[in-house]
């Protein structure tokens, strides 16, 4: 099951290279993930099914102090969802390669997201882990996200895409914290164990009853959030702005039916407790209602479809969620049934919007005359969709009459309450019934005289898939015992209300159901007929509660009060934000230690006699610190903040931790690079402070209260230690289960490997930041190379002063012997220098083996993959001062975004490859052979992880060049020309 799970997002990520190469073909080879994945689902039928094989599960460690574990279970449930999701996806996928054109763009983007939603919804179906499933529940949230939004061009689609992440992502959290008060409940986050303690729960009375009933309610809320039941049902019509291969997928067969799901999967042991059958009856009837009704009046086939989702959603969600055994199975029936011919009709639809250029059943004509068999492929899905025999959604229908008329006799929610229930539900059927006829009469009947749609013909190819879950509708109607052996192991965990029991078939004979089937269709017939009056009847009635204007109003008001707070915190003042911090972290900090007894320890001292160099490093950084606060010019400020950052380096040096004084002196020198390459775009001196005497005793008092909190809390710190100090067992435990004696090290790779890849993506995160913060074009393009750029053409200054300093730099420049620097040429004369230009010709290369020695040495000695990125870094940063933009683009020839993904790719590569070998995430192997020369080698996996590491820190050094140096450079050299070229055209407008 995982290894499913992995092929769809290992394919995902290869999707745009595939799309570059074969175009809108690709498609076909995405399907084949899923389809292969349906192949082997159907070949576990055996398995899931047996009465003596135990059920296929799946369990690995993942964080085991959160009980959160990579848990997977095959139970048949899982086996009827896994049908949809992994047999509707390969459909839809194979469909999307005649749907989309060659020339569409972000093709590949879109495959690789709706390949990966397939993966994410299979895993989201066999998850047996509370946690691992709102881990797959929320990126079914993000996908559809990008999914519903794939026309970024449009503002309908990313308003839609954003609507429906906000309305899922509220429903999410509410879930997770349903889940949490559960699982603890339980005193498990598995969940077959969690319904196997499930009716000791229920009985249970006081507080835990209360905590169990909450949760589950919460646990609901991200359920119907998620499935679009009331009142959170306008974010589903919204998403049609979607792509039709989306919208028959994500809304008709997968993600909405993320909801049924929990509801399905929670209701055999929670249906008892106090709010499931009232939200579950109110929501789902009225969903129900609702959404047909609205059907009714819509115009646009998609439309008509959307809310005819709506209100089927409901009306499984009630089904499902009723309790007993003959709904069980007959709303299990209805989601299969469902899925198919909902999935069908909106690929129809994809299609006569892809020949016809419109959905407007108001444009349309004739289209039944001119696409006989897609309009029998649309008659087949819709008959279904109104419960017409013999078809699946005629089975499914029966069933859940028979089994809503159980209950409303022998029920618990007792005959008044049943048979109002049943009644709504032969309203909501009908309007099934009418809004089915409307879609089949406005897609393909022949209108008004005159009027006639021009349609293309349609290919086999195209109409495959929609046509394939035709005829396995049909199929279902026709032998339904098939369907319902599947179903029953599901069904038979819930009581039974029938004495005779409910059965799946086409015809039961003269029963109370065929009765009310007759009713519905006769009423549906109705409507459908007197269409023009119920139009204008619904026009005439006024909207009194409008949910989805309600949202609107909701994020107006939101920014309303963000505009509000802003507008009083950001004030644009750096004294009143640090005021702030301060004051609040020296508040709550002397709060905790005069409310709480504290242990002072009595070793306390001011100098180490040890190590009395100390106080002259603290006395540098402190005269640092103060002339910092004091410089005028901004260079300077930086420069003695750096003094401070290079002071705690030789503290770190004087107390023995090398690693930690390496690392911090080159995080400091890239840190002053950086500030000194940003400072080139503002003023030179610091802007006059007329304010700052106002404020300047309260700076002081802060500044000295904050210090001196902070000593406090370390001395604080110091004496409550009540246990050993896990410290003391890191050596021998990044040795034994490390293979490495430099612990530093072997904690970021190792041990704590989990913080590291965390720190690691944050760079890029910032990386990226800084990038979008800067680049106007786009990122990822490329400068000209270097022998395309005319030789001292860059960064000319036009000064008689340099023309001494000019003359010897063009002999340079002139010499016809190798280059110190690639691209050093490309610079104006002024602006290079031989000695800085030679020396690093000599040490760079030196510097990158040092680098290089520093990532490989890490892992016993001082160094490690982050020190020997900021070395390289450092290496790339002297190219770059000696020779410019163009030199850094040649010393760098792979772009820093492919850096970054290359090292994020490369260490979580040595997290997941553990899992397929039996160990855990991020496990490492310790290798020993021996070589000819080298002699005894031991190689630990996780030096794979330090490099990694390594090059994002360079990318992240590279992205920091280019966008605080390159690009600064382009926009100043585009400003002088500007500025060039005005002093030209100065005489002409003159003499003008």
């Amino acid at each position: 099951m995982l290894f499913v799970v992995c092929a769809h997002f290992i394919v995902a990520i290869f999707a745009p290279i595939l799309f570059s190469r074969l175009g809108r073909s690709a498609f076909y080879f995405l399907a084949a993930v899923p389809g292969i994945s349906f192949i082997w689902l159907v070949a576990q039928y055996k398995n899931v099914y047996s009465d003596t094989l135990p059920i296929p599960s799946l369990d690995i460690d993942w964080v085991p102090v959160l009980d959160l574990n990579l848990s997977f279970r095959m139970d048949q449930l899982s086996w009827l969802m896994s049908l949809l999701v992994l047999g509707i996806g390969a459909l839809v996928l194979a469909y999307c390669a005649r749907y989309f054109k060659s020339d569409d763009a972000g093709l590949g983007g879109f495959g690789a997201q709706l390949l990966a939603f397939a993966g994410v919804m299979f895993g989201l179906v066999t998850a047996d882990n509370l946690i691992l499933l709102f881990v797959f529940w929320e990126l079914t949230t993000i996908l559809s996200y990008l999914l519903i939004g794939y026309a970024r061009t449009r503002v309908a689609a990313r308003r839609a895409a954003l609507q429906a992440l906000i309305v899922t992502t509220f429903g999410g959290l509410a879930m997770l914290v349903g889940l949490i008060m559960v699982g603890e409940s339980a005193g498990t986050y598995s969940i077959s164990g969690v319904l196997a303690k499930a009716p000791e729960m229920v009985a249970s009375v006081g507080s835990p009853r209360v905590v169990l009933d909450i949760g589950v309610a919460l646990i609901l809320i991200g359920a119907v959030t998620k499935s679009a039941l009331l009142p959170f049902h306008f974010w589903l019509p919204g998403a049609m702005a979607a792509p039709t291969p989306v919208s028959a997928y994500l809304h008709a067969a997968a993600m909405v039916k993320a909801g049924i799901y929990l509801i399905a999967r929670l209701a055999p042991g929670f249906s008892q407790t106090e709010y499931w059958q009232l939200m579950i009856v109110a929501l789902g009837l009225g969903t129900m209602l609702l959404g047909g009704w609205r059907a009714l009046r819509q115009h646009d086939l998609k439309l008509i479809l959307a809310y005819g989702t709506v209100s089927q959603l409901g009306f499984i969600a009630l089904v499902v969620g009723l309790g007993g055994q003959e709904a069980a199975m007959a709303g299990m029936a209805m989601v299969l049934a469902h899925g198919l011919f909902k999935a069908s009709l909106f690929l129809v639809v994809g299609i006569i919007d892809h020949q016809s250029g419109t959905r407007d059943i108001r444009e349309l004509s004739g289209v039944f005359k001119s696409a006989p068999k897609l309009g029998v492929v649309a008659l087949v899905g819709a008959a279904s969709m109104a419960g017409l025999p013999p078809l699946a959604g005629s089975v499914a229908k029966e069933g859940i009459f028979q089994a809503f008329i159980a209950s409303a006799e022998h029920g618990p929610a007792g005959p008044v309450v049943g048979w109002i229930v049943l009644a709504g539900m032969v309203v909501g059927s009908a309007l099934t019934f009418a809004y089915s006829a409307r879609f089949m009469w406005g897609g393909f009947a022949a209108k008004s005289k005159g009027m006639a749609t021009v349609f293309k013909p349609v290919g086999w190819l195209f109409l495959a898939a929609p046509a394939l879950l035709g005829v396995l509708t049909l199929a279902y109607g026709i032998v339904p015992h098939v369907v319902e052996g599947w179903i029953k192991p599901y069904s038979v965990q819930f009581p039974a209300y029938d004495p005779h029991g409910i059965h799946l078939l086409l015809w039961h004979g003269f029963t109370p159901a065929l009765g009310l089937t007759a009713i519905v269709v006769a009423a549906g017939i109705g409507m459908f007929v007197l269409r023009g009056r119920m139009e204008a009847f619904q026009a005439r009635i006024p909207s009194v509660v409008d949910l989805e204007r309600g949202y609107r109003q909701s994020i107006v008001l939101l920014d309303a009060v963000a505009i509000w707070v802003t507008g009083r915190t950001q004030r644009g003042s750096l004294f009143f934000y640090l005021a702030v911090i301060l004051s609040t972290a020296i508040a709550s900090i002397l709060a905790v230690l005069f409310l709480t007894e504290q242990h002072w320890t009595n070793d306390v001292y001011f100098i180490d006699p040890a190590s009395p160099f100390q106080l002259i490093a603290g006395a540098v950084m402190v005269i640092g610190a103060i002339a910092a606060a004091r410089a005028d010019k901004r260079f300077m400020a930086v420069l003695m903040v750096s003094v401070t950052g290079y002071g705690i380096a030789l503290i770190f040096v004087l107390q023995g931790a090398p690693d930690l004084a390496l690392t911090q002196v080159l995080v400091e020198t890239i840190i002053l690079v950086a500030f000194v390459l940003a400072m080139r775009s503002l003023p030179a001196r610091l802007a006059e402070r007329e304010t700052a005497g106002n404020h300047r005793v309260l700076r002081i008092i802060l500044g000295v209260v904050f210090g001196a909190t902070m000593v406090v809390v370390g001395v604080a710190a110091m004496g409550s230690r009540i246990h050993e100090p896990v410290s003391l067992g890191l050596p021998k435990l990044a040795y034994e289960g490390g293979g490495g004696l430099n612990v530093v090290n072997v904690t970021l790779v190792d041990i704590r490997a989990w913080d590291t890849f965390g720190e690691i993506s944050v760079l890029a995160i910032a990386a990226t930041g800084i990038a979008s913060l800067i680049f106007v074009r786009g990122r990822g393009q490329r400068l000209p190379r270097a022998e395309t750029v005319a030789t001292g053409s860059i960064g000319k200054v036009q000064s008689p002063g340099f023309e001494p300093t000019v003359a010897i730099a063009r002999k340079f420049t002139a010499s016809s012997s190798n280059p110190w620097l690639v691209a050093g040429r490309t610079l104006a004369p002024e602006r290079r220098s031989i000695i800085i230009e030679v020396v690093t010709r000599l040490v760079f290369h030196s510097i990158i083996v040092i680098s290089i020695y520093l990532l490989m040495a890490g892992h016993n000695g001082t160094g490690g993959g982050f020190a020997g990125g900021l070395v390289a870094g450092l290496a790339l940063t002297i190219r770059y001062l000696a020779g410019g933009r163009f030199e850094l683009q040649e010393a760098t020839r792979i772009s820093a975004g492919t850096l970054l993904g290359l090292g994020l790719a490369m260490a979580a590569m040595t997290g997941i490859i553990p899992l397929f070998l039996g160990g855990e995430i991020f496990q490492s192997a310790i290798i020993a052979f021996d070589l000819p020369i080298f002699g005894h080698v031991k190689f630990v996996s996780s030096t794979l992880f330090d490099i990694g590491v390594y090059l994002v820190v360079v990318g992240l050094v590279v992205d920091v060049l280019r966008s605080l140096g390159s690009e600064i450079d382009q926009h100043e050299e585009d400003g002088m020309a500007g500025i060039e070229l005005i002093e030209d055209e100065e005489p002409l407008e003159a003499g003008r």
